[in-house]
């Protein structure tokens, strides 16, 4: 491989970890392998997820370094304009079935991967497999690889599964084990196909497993349950969830002989795809627009529609399908949502192609190139209220601290080809009730601009800079130029 000489390197993906509850975890010594972590290497609390802040978007953006304008996974729900159908990867299961379920699996599943996510960026198993770097994932959204896998067959529940339901066959990592469906070797670790609360033991399971055995230089290392106990309990119970993540990086610890003998071999890398918040009030995109001929989940009564809805936990699309009088569509649609309490920021591109944002009564427009530079040193043009983001402009820098790295994140969602028309994000508090009516009140979601649920923790040891300040704003966009450059690999293009 590349590089021979260097350490293995870990990635940790612990799915929606809030950094303040990593702080409070480690504080009450319930996260000492993530503790260690910390203390020998550098810590990040402010690390900016993609938008919409939803699973699969930023599960893109960390294994293929770009946001949605590249990778093409805009969000939870999407609608297909060339199939005229909704993709759903799973928001919840009463939307699955509203769907579909085996529609909404197989989507999630393969077609994500093989169809949705572009071909014209590699993944990072894709680049590492190119340099001969022994690549290894654990149950992961994006997996894609230059390895082949068929079905695996070493349970009687994944025999049932993969003898009716999955029987393709999948490109991913030389090592691959996705929730008993896929594995490239007998471990004896069991999944049970996913199910929260298991699919973290799992990954432990066979990280562990991998790493007794030797049989990897980089590994994804998926710790998902995070994310489901604190939809369901709220973000400030993370405290315990982060406890049982940490066990599972215990366990891999201590396959290498503990935390010293891992350390010594092992590089890591430990971020969270987004943040979460807590939810009190639903927002129900449907209403705003009983008005409209609204595609529905039947594409038979769908044919003559003007727009599609789709509703992400705390940030929704909406696309303009009648393209003869498509600017009137927009126009009316933003009226639309006006009347629906809840929604703070609304975004679409201007027939000038520049990014128009409103807030309320406050509007900015915006577009790559002019005298202003962000945090992450990309120029812009601004013209219109800036406190439609509650930015400001010190020094010839604009600064959006309560909608983190805002211009890049919002520029990218727009243009990305699957996306929406027009792109809403949820106010603190307030979450869009998904296609299956169902919601996260009293608990906790994601997916918007705002810092809340925008701002996750990165941390790293072994490997990268040695301090945080090599950066003003970290991003998610980071972590594969980390892993590429701790192989060798040469810098990403990041434009075209």
């Amino acid at each position: 491989m590349t590089g021979a000489n260097r350490k293995k390197l870990v990635l940790v993906v612990i799915d929606a970890l809030k950094p303040s509850m990593l702080e409070r975890a480690i504080a009450t010594g319930r996260a000492p392998a993530l503790a260690r972590i910390r203390e020998e290497g550098v810590y990040v609390e402010d690390c900016v997820a993609a938008f919409p802040s939803v699973t699969p978007v930023c599960a893109a953006t960390i294994t293929t370094g770009f946001g949605p304008d590249r990778h093409w996974i805009p969000s939870m729900n999407w609608y297909h304009r060339e199939e005229a159908r909704y993709v759903e990867y799973g928001s919840s299961f009463s939307a699955s079935r509203q769907f579909g379920v085996l529609r909404s699996l197989t989507d999630t599943v393969y077609r994500m991967n093989a169809e949705h996510l572009s071909h014209d960026v590699d993944t990072i198993f894709e680049a590492l497999d190119d340099a001969d770097v022994r690549t290894a994932g654990t149950t992961y959204l994006i997996y894609r690889g230059r390895h082949q896998h068929e079905v695996a067959n070493e349970t009687a529940l994944a025999r049932i599964v993969t003898s009716t339901l999955f029987r393709r066959t999948i490109d991913g990592p030389l090592e691959l084990f996705y929730a008993d469906l896929y594995a490239s070797r007998k471990t004896g670790c069991r999944g049970q196909l996913g199910m929260p609360g298991i699919r973290d033991q799992h990954t432990g399971c066979v990280g562990a497993y991998l790493v007794e055995h030797d049989l990897f230089d980089f590994m994804l290392f998926s710790l998902p349950d995070n994310d489901a106990w604190s939809h369901k309990n709220g973000p400030h119970a993370q405290v315990t969830s982060i406890a049982a993540a940490d066990r599972q990086l215990e366990r891999l610890m201590h396959a290498a002989g503990g935390p010293d003998a891992f350390l010594e071999d092992h590089a890591m890398i430990v971020v969270s795809d987004h943040s979460q918040a807590s939810v009190e009030e639903r927002i129900r995109l449907d209403q705003a627009f009983q008005d409209f001929d609204v595609a529905t989940p039947s594409a038979s009564r769908s044919i003559a529609a003007e727009v599609a809805l789709s509703p992400a936990q705390r940030s929704a699309m909406i696309y303009v399908l009648d393209e003869e009088h498509r600017r009137a569509v927009i126009n009316r649609s933003l009226e639309a949502v006006r009347t629906l309490d809840g929604i703070d920021v609304v975004a679409w591109l201007s027939e000038e192609e520049e990014a128009v944002v409103r807030n309320g009564r406050r509007e900015l427009r915006f577009a790559p190139g002019g005298e202003l530079e962000d945090l992450r040193g990309d120029r812009w043009s601004v013209q219109g209220d800036l406190s439609a983001l509650l930015a400001e402009v010190q020094d010839g820098r604009v600064l959006c601290t309560e909608y983190p790295d805002a211009l890049a994140r919002l520029w990218s969602a727009l243009h990305c080809p699957t996306a929406g028309d027009v792109l809403l994000s949820a106010a603190p508090g307030y979450e869009f009730v998904d296609w299956g009516g169902a919601d996260h009140v009293g608990g906790g979601s994601h997916g918007s601009l705002h810092r809340s649920d925008s701002l996750g923790a990165l941390l790293w040891c072994g490997t990268g800079p040695d301090s945080r300040a090599h950066r003003d704003l970290w991003s998610i966009r980071d972590v594969t130029p980390l892993i590429r450059d701790h192989f060798g690999l040469p810098p990403l293009q990041t434009h075209d």
